[in-house]
């Protein structure tokens, strides 16, 4: 079976083709076919002036058709698009969606805060963790951060904080928004100390993948304090001739590490864990199982 997933976020829209079969275990493997990642960069329009520009709406609608071709090639058999922060946020969303189903065929949803917490726990916590650890999960984005706490085979909290990449860039944070993140991070994770944090997003995927580390080790509080520091004291132009990094990682890199380094402190959490997933695999999953729940009736 051949699913795909959009997410339309505030710093970019990702297509994810995915092949589903089951092995003869019983267990479900994910291949992925094709991932592509367009940076719109929706929210720097919203968390500014409120609204999703004619300029973004087309490439927005051009990205879309583009998707659509793709899936029409890969023989997709069913997908799901769903928009996050930003598009939350857009006094213009539905005229938007409204012309982007009319012009590509393609229903959007726009998901709340505590659902994109859902999908992102469906892809990964519910299935991986050790039941008597305590682990918290962190999804930053470009509008809004993810955490959901995960302790003694329970989920404790799912929380959605407007605080994100391009919202700090933009100076659209409070003391106020920090400082509610904060009590409510160290009020809720208190009595499930020690806790070991798990990062998703394209920001920390990218902190690791310079680190070096194999793939299921941890990074170090102490190690994201350094990146943090050493980044955040050079240009943008300098990040992305230091690094590779692209223009639309190159700005929004900073704030994340601001980000986790704050939630991880809170958390008293010395290590981080970076499975490399995010809210399309979590899409995916949830369509696979909708499908067989309505062949099997």
């Amino acid at each position: 079976m051949i699913l795909a997933a959009i997410d339309i976020g505030s710093n970019a829209a990702r297509l994810l083709i995915s092949e589903t079969s089951v092995y003869k275990d019983g267990s479900v493997d994910y291949t992925k076919l094709n991932l592509l990642r367009i940076p719109l960069r929706l929210g720097f329009d919203v968390f500014d002036k409120g609204y999703i520009s004619d300029e973004k709406k087309n490439k927005l609608i051009e990205t879309l058709k583009a998707y659509r071709h793709l899936m029409n090639i890969y023989n997709v058999e069913a997908w799901r698009a769903c928009a996050t922060s930003a598009m939350r946020d857009a006094t213009n969303a539905k005229k938007i969606l409204e012309e982007v189903l009319r012009v590509t065929g393609i229903n959007i949803e726009v998901i709340t805060g505590q659902e994109e917490a859902n999908i992102i726990y469906e892809t990964h916590i519910a299935e991986n963790l050790i039941l008597n650890k305590s682990y918290l999960y962190i999804d930053v984005g470009g509008g809004s951060t993810e955490v959901t706490l995960y302790a003694n085979n329970h989920i404790i909290f799912k929380e959605s904080f407007n605080i994100g990449t391009i919202r700090l860039l933009h100076n659209k944070v409070t003391d106020e928004q920090w400082e509610q993140m904060k009590w409510y991070i160290k009020t809720h994770v208190r009595d499930y100390e020690p806790v070991e944090a798990i990062g998703t997003g394209g920001n920390i995927n990218k902190i690791f993948s310079i680190s070096k580390r194999k793939e299921g080790k941890s990074l170090s509080f102490d190690l994201l304090k350094d990146y943090f520091k050493e980044i955040s004291y050079t240009t943008v132009e300098d990040r992305k001739h230091l690094y590779q990094f692209r223009d639309d990682r190159a700005d929004v890199i900073v704030p994340a590490l601001q980000i986790f380094i704050a939630i991880m402190r809170w958390a008293n959490s010395e290590e981080i864990y970076v499975p490399k997933i995010g809210l399309a695999d979590g899409l995916i999953k949830m369509l696979y199982r909708e499908r067989i729940e309505k062949i099997n009736g």
